[in-house]
């Protein structure tokens, strides 16, 4: 496997070792202790937030914000189609029902269906417990129209940014948008804890309510009292060392990772039919600007001559991680029989995208060797 080059592996240095030892000569090997709770802080510092709670996934974040918000048996949950199972899992979690909703050319929650659904959904007279947009792939969906949409039905908006910690839209970071939002720190993620992840509020009450539920409902008494059920949601001491380090290392992260995207400009102007997905990603003035988490092309079979899966398959063979983007939840088995309100553009952006490597980790030669395998396979099939 060493010389695999993978999509997004974790970029970690002897910072990230340092801030583990320390972490562990401190003696706080349990879950919980001081690393979390300075990780909280920085963390929600860093995303505009009053509050953060350091969690053991994204998915536990959505779990539990959505349980907070009401969500369960008989009711709705609004998100996009776009994106990662994850986030239909956590809304089936509670018992409540995901409708699905396509996403325009940048990959974002479409805010014409997502005021049509509403629309429909009240004529119904369904429950919308809450509408939870989906940063796809590190840039932030358009919470203007969206908060705009849910001010109408007065449906609180809960923010998917998993994949955008350290983007922009319109001067805010990613997760201070919504009631809440979720982030992650998978491994593959643009920073990393191995695993883990976090619920960022305004909400002192939220944010309180998710420490308790995340560390089984325990009740403050000496004896193990429970009125609730809870979760074993929390993240670990030694993880949260881990986590301080990347947010520190964060912004160069990202810039590599805009380095890396411009490399790949600069090859699709070289090939016809070739472009990168989601351009452009920052504003003039920097106050929007994805976080580059991911750089995807898409590919016009009749111009280019081959077909996303064609060029997957050659990849591969060079021991080069490529993988389409995210097969609509829609189109998933386990939710066909779900409601859906669609108009074809995830459909097209799963059939001609490729998402290529893009970890900040990858040096030029890395880069350069899967640049090469790409006009070297587009030259041949010409």
């Amino acid at each position: 496997m060493a010389d695999r080059i993978f999509l997004s592996p974790p970029d970690v240095t002897a910072a990230e070792e340092e801030a583990i030892i320390r972490a562990f000569r401190g003696g706080w090997i349990a879950p919980l202790g001081p690393e979390v709770d300075a990780f909280e802080q920085e963390l929600a510092e860093f995303c505009g937030r009053e509050h953060a709670v350091a969690l053991s996934s994204g998915t536990a974040a959505l779990h539990l914000a959505l349980i907070q918000l009401g969500a369960g048996a008989g009711d709705v949950v609004v998100t996009s189609t776009m994106t990662f199972a994850a986030t239909a899992n956590a809304i089936v979690y509670t018992g409540a029902e995901p409708v699905f909703i396509d996403c325009d050319e940048t990959g974002s929650m479409d805010p014409d269906l997502l005021a049509r659904a509403l629309e429909e959904l009240t004529d119904q007279g369904r429950s919308v417990r809450a509408i939870v947009p989906v940063d796809l792939l590190g840039k932030v969906v358009d919470h203007a129209r969206i908060g705009s949409i849910a001010e109408q039905y007065g449906v609180p908006v809960l923010s998917d940014a998993a994949e955008s910690v350290g983007a922009l839209r319109d001067s805010r970071p990613a997760p201070a948008y919504g009631v809440a939002a979720a982030v992650s720190f998978n491994g593959n993620k643009i920073m990393t804890t191995s695993g883990g992840g976090a619920l960022l509020t305004d909400d002192p009450d939220m944010a309180s309510r998710t420490r308790y539920l995340a560390t089984q409902a325990r009740q403050p008494v000496i004896h193990y009292e429970h009125t609730d059920i809870g979760y074993n949601y929390r993240l670990s001491n030694l993880l949260a060392a881990l986590g301080r380090a990347q947010l520190k290392r964060l912004p160069q992260m990202i810039e590599r990772r805009h380095a890396i995207r411009r490399t790949y400009v600069e090859l699709a102007r070289g090939i016809e039919g070739v472009t990168v997905f989601g351009l452009p990603d920052t504003s003039k003035d920097d106050s929007t600007r994805d976080n580059a988490w991911l750089t995807s092309i898409l590919i016009d079979e009749t111009a280019a001559g081959f077909s996303s899966s064609d060029l997957q398959a050659h990849l591969t063979g060079m021991d080069i991680e490529a993988r389409p983007l995210w097969k609509p939840m829609h189109l998933q088995p386990v939710f066909e029989d779900r409601t859906a309100y669609v108009n074809g553009t995830s459909e097209e952006l799963f059939r001609t995208g490729l998402s290529l490597p893009s970890g900040s980790a990858h040096d030029d030669q890395t880069i350069d060797r899967v640049c090469t395998a790409i006009s070297t396979f587009a030259s041949s099939v010409r």
